[in-house]
């Protein structure tokens, strides 16, 4: 069929047909994928990209609007670099459109041509042989055959050919691609979106759309393990920010010291970042002044790239962020965590990756609303399940108590959804939290790394986390009262009295107060005489030390545990953020293991 102009339905279904095209092929974009990290996810953000596209993109009345909606939809659901540089073409082509309503041959060209700006200016440092260099090749390709086409099919059927020429040659400008035998994998996604584009120009055939592509498991056996990998890096960061008049040179500036591979796109409402760092909260805590943060994540490809292409055990293991674990056990033992979401200031934050302590401390005097938490969603929880199913034979999955927390629920939905149950996964209810969970995680990667039985760790746990204990003392009420733990009337009784209580965890991992005491220093001694009591009848293989900002405290513990038990805390550490929330600065806890 001849199709000499578009109007806006023609635009939003050539859209979702290269939406399609691209999401089809998200598993071989995938397995591609080397540049800038082999961490095998391309495919995945570009797919993510572009359903956003399918889902939240509308016809409007006009060419102008239906792009607009296009491009805020990319934009909301721009992930990886490809993603972003993506929805930021996008973006350029919108900003370049007239209010006339139909887009021409002549028209789209330069739409396309003056995109491509847009596109190299949202890369900190553009990398020829990548996505951007097919971008701009295509566009000149419109601009050299725009004269000789009769319309849009046989324009884009020409251009597609220049298209899949710059993308046969990426490897020639880019020695990583060149080293692993490969095309670089967000260009040829762009590639296909212009296969799954142009066919909707020619046959004017409207895609349906599958239900869910979950259901098929990545398959990384194929992966290419690249010697040089360096990931000082470690996390891949993105944002999306909203407000009035953003400026986004001004937010690059100020974030470019952060990390590397640094992306960004946008408009004066919203800008979406996506950065390479070794402290994702740096990048948060630096955002929030210019603008009100409404989506964030930090995807840790050092793990990623462990489970690919360096597993060091059959076994995963994975825990929530309540379990406070340092980051060197997670390390040595290749632990993954999947973070529970807290909110303040009307951002949701990531626990223990995009929000550190010592900022959490100060938001939470300094804020009107005091911060609230919640379980990680079921769609994340299944990426954690699908991912690690997919790279690993069996996985175990240790939460926070269920008594205190739905993330265990949230993962049995996840297996449900996922439709896993032959038993490869196990989820564990540690009916603990904080140094208590670590510590029981802990003995999970041990048991792992001495090569036992999936089995055998599972019954070995059941004991573990029976022998388990955790005793607070809590230096102030006021945060168990703003957070909602207890009443306000409670709250000013108890502060009247100067109640000092010494709280715990029953072993239905209820969280119950064992000890009543009026004062710091009485409420310290009685957990010393429950950790004493614990030895002097049964012995402590283990103990940990946790806190809320009050390491000097935490020390002294340490002191007279060391001289009483004769053995060092395995760690001293900062509490989670979602359990300062409650318990508050200055609180001190134990957490042991018995023999």
């Amino acid at each position: 069929m001849t199709m000499n102009k578009l109007n806006g339905e023609d635009l939003y279904y050539a859209f979702l047909s290269g939406a399609n095209e691209v999401i089809k092929q998200k598993y071989e974009l995938n397995r591609i994928n080397v540049f800038p990290v082999p961490d095998g996810d391309t495919g995945s953000n570009l797919a993510f990209t572009m359903y956003t596209i399918v889902e939240e993109a509308r016809i409007k009345q006009t060419v102008k609007q239906t792009m607009e909606s296009i491009a805020e939809a990319a934009l909301n659901g721009a992930r990886g670099n490809s993603g972003i540089i993506f929805a930021q073409y996008i973006n350029g082509m919108y900003m370049e459109m007239t209010e006339d309503d139909d887009v021409t041959v002549e028209g789209f060209t330069h739409l396309a041509n003056q995109a491509v700006q847009y596109a190299y200016k949202s890369i900190a440092e553009p990398v020829e042989g990548t996505m951007i260099t097919v971008i701009k090749d295509w566009a000149l390709s419109l601009q050299e055959y725009r004269g000789k086409a009769a319309d849009f099919g046989e324009l884009m059927g020409d251009s597609l050919l220049a298209a899949a020429d710059s993308l046969k040659r990426t490897p020639e400008k880019l020695k990583v691609l060149r080293d692993a035998h490969v095309v670089d994998s967000g260009a040829k996604g762009f590639v296909h979106f212009l296969e799954g584009f142009i066919k909707f120009i020619k046959t004017n055939e409207k895609v349906h759309f599958e239900e869910d592509y979950s259901d098929i498991l990545i398959q990384t056996e194929d992966m290419h393990i690249m010697d040089n990998m360096d990931l000082h890096f470690r996390y891949c960061t993105e944002a999306l920010i909203q407000g009035e008049n953003l400026d986004v040179d001004n937010i690059k500036h100020d974030i470019a010291d952060i990390g590397n591979s640094l992306v960004i796109a946008g408009n004066r409402n919203k800008v979406r970042i996506h950065i390479h760092a070794t402290q994702p909260e740096e990048l948060f805590r630096r955002l929030r002044k210019h603008g009100r943060i409404i989506q964030q994540k930090a995807d840790d490809m050092k793990r990623q790239f462990e489970a690919i292409h360096s597993r060091a055990y059959p076994i995963a293991l994975l825990t929530d962020s309540i379990a406070d674990l340092p980051k060197e056990v997670m390390d040595k033992y290749q632990i993954y965590m999947l973070p529970l979401n807290l909110m303040a200031d009307g951002s949701n934050y990531l626990d223990k990756t995009t929000i550190s302590s010592e900022y959490f401390y100060k938001l939470m005097d300094e804020i009107d609303e005091y911060p609230s938490s919640s379980q990680p969603s079921s769609v994340i929880a299944e990426d954690y399940i699908r991912f690690l199913r997919s790279n690993y034979s069996k996985v175990i999955v240790i939460t926070v108590s269920d008594k205190m927390s739905g993330t265990l629920n949230t993962f049995k939905k996840a297996l449900e959804k996922l439709g896993i149950d032959d038993g490869s996964v196990a989820l564990i209810d540690s009916k603990r939290n904080s140094g208590a969970e670590g510590l029981i995680v802990m003995k999970a990667a041990e048991m792992i790394h001495e090569g036992m039985d999936f089995q055998e760790i599972l019954d070995k746990l059941d004991s573990i986390i029976q022998r388990s204990e955790i005793f607070v003392s809590v230096t102030d009420l006021k945060y168990m009262v703003k957070s909602g733990r207890i009443s306000k009337y409670v709250g000013f009784a108890a502060n009247t009295l100067n109640f000092k209580p010494v709280v715990s965890i029953d072993k239905e991992g209820n969280g119950s107060i064992i000890g009543k005491a009026f004062s710091v220093d009485s409420n310290t001694k009685k957990i010393y005489s429950l950790v004493e009591e614990i030895n002097k009848e049964k012995g402590i293989e283990r103990y940990a030390i946790v806190h809320a900002d009050a390491l000097e405290r935490a020390k002294d513990y340490e002191k007279y545990l060391v001289d009483t038990l004769g053995k060092e805390p395995e760690y001293i550490m900062d509490i989670s953020t979602i359990v300062a929330m409650s318990a508050g600065i200055g609180t001190v806890g134990v957490a042991l293991i018995s023999n």
